[in-house]
């Protein structure tokens, strides 16, 4: 769920620090305020997750000394200033700075909403690439990430440890919406080049002779990056839609990799996404790329083959969207969760988020029903019979254990509020989550 912003407000005067705050709180808003700045550095750092509001003439440290510590401890951080009338000269200097804007006294409170909001947007969006960096460089998350105990998903994960430790190209492949980059993200953060660049290009995003100068260059003076190949040296360079490239620069990228001998100095990952019928990622390169590629290879599971992981993956998704929405996940009947297994899922898991997101949606207002969604994703499907495709036993025992883990989690691993809901004896709750692999600490 998005953390909540707040607003650290900074005055020496108590009066105007109040009134601030007040309206800043009627307008929703989680603020704490401070004395001096003195005060409000002890609390203010990087990870602050909020904005500031600061008077620029204050005793001690004043508002200009204030913004210079602040900017020197995050420059991201959006701080608006209060200047008096007429320090116009002030307020610019402020902004020079690195203030986010500024308020002239005496100021109109809904400006300052306005202000607010625009601030709290911007620290929000800050704090959220922050995050997203962060788990794209931790092996650890980006593998909680590829959720699932299927035997494809064991397979998978296994072969993103085995490969990440080696030092070869890789070449991945499967069907779209697979999650093939999360994948390459993984490899490379478990891999010996953790801590170098990761530089990922999509090569059907750009005009052939664009393509070729950001892939080797030479750039243009006003360009500020480096080409993709100088740029990941010592790293990963991700090459998403591979086959989108062009016979002259498969040549090209042939000869970087050929130059760069064994082992290599920089990892060259690809990745395929061929979704002509009967095509594949080897009719689509040139055979001496794709075999120095291939040589280590990963294929990414289409959801289909992935049995009761897509009840796993769908209740996660709707608990996450039913917080973002503020509203309750939809509860799965067990008809349901058969039409979840068995439908086809050309868009995999990017379909299914897609899919998850509707059902909140719907279930907020109160309409409509997953099946529904299904039929009009699949408007070919026939209603779901349980005993098509695998045994009735397999769809009894995947729905048993959604039920369990959403009980669970709902509950935060009270065993005993679980029992009492699901009417289920100690004894047999414990083997039924040892049988599916469920374990308490995990809801805790």
């Amino acid at each position: 769920m998005t953390q909540a912003m707040k607003i650290a407000i900074v005055d020496d005067e108590q009066d105007m620090r109040q009134s601030i705050s007040q309206w800043l709180a009627l307008s929703g808003y989680d603020t704490e305020t401070f004395a001096s700045a003195e005060d409000a550095l002890k609390v203010l750092g990087p990870e602050y997750p909020g904005i500031v509001i600061s008077d620029i003439k204050m005793p001690g440290m004043d508002g200009m000394q204030f913004l210079k510590k602040l900017m020197g401890n995050d420059s991201a951080l959006p701080v608006i200033m209060i200047t008096g009338h007429g320090d116009v000269p002030m307020a610019v200097e402020a902004m020079r700075v690195g203030a986010f804007d500024f308020l002239e006294k005496p100021f109109n409170p809904d400006r300052m909403s306005e202000l607010a909001k625009r601030a709290t947007g911007a620290r929000r969006l800050t704090m959220d690439n922050r995050l997203l960096r962060r788990e794209l460089s931790d092996g650890g998350q980006l593998m909680k990430k590829l959720i699932g105990q299927s035997p494809v998903m064991e397979r998978l994960r296994e072969d993103i440890l085995d490969l990440g430790q080696a030092d070869g190209h890789v070449l991945i492949d499967g069907e779209t919406g697979t999650g093939k980059t999360l994948v390459a993200h993984a490899l490379h953060a478990v891999g010996s080049r953790a801590g170098k660049k990761f530089v990922l290009v999509s090569c059907s995003a750009w005009e052939e002779e664009a393509l070729a100068k950001r892939l080797f260059g030479p750039m243009l003076p006003e360009d500020s990056a480096l080409p993709a190949v100088e740029e990941a040296r010592g790293g990963t360079l991700v090459l998403e839609d591979i086959e989108a490239l062009s016979e002259s620069l498969q040549a090209r990228l042939l000869s970087v990799i050929n130059d760069q001998g064994t082992p290599a100095e920089t990892r060259i990952v690809g990745i395929c996404n061929m979704q002509e019928a009967g095509k594949t990622c080897e009719d689509a390169l040139r055979p001496d790329l794709y075999y120095r590629l291939a040589a280590l290879k990963i294929t990414v599971p289409p959801l289909r083959q992935r049995g009761e992981d897509i009840l796993t993956l769908f209740t996660r998704l709707s608990d996450q969207f039913a917080d973002e929405y503020g509203c309750e996940a939809p509860k799965v009947s067990a008809q349901e969760a058969a039409q979840l297994l068995q439908a086809p899922w050309p868009g995999n898991v990017r379909q299914l988020i897609n899919i998850a997101e509707r059902a909140v949606l719907q279930a907020r207002r109160g309409t409509g029903s997953i099946a529904s969604l299904l039929m009009n994703d699949h408007e070919e499907m026939q209603p779901v019979m349980t005993t098509e495709g695998k045994p009735l036993k397999e769809y009894v025992e995947a729905f048993e254990r959604m039920l369990i883990d959403n009980t669970m989690r709902r509950h935060k691993g009270s065993i005993a509020s679980v029992m009492e809901e699901l009417c289920l004896p100690r004894r047999t709750l414990n083997e039924k989550m040892a049988k599916y692999g469920l374990q308490r600490s995990d809801y805790l």
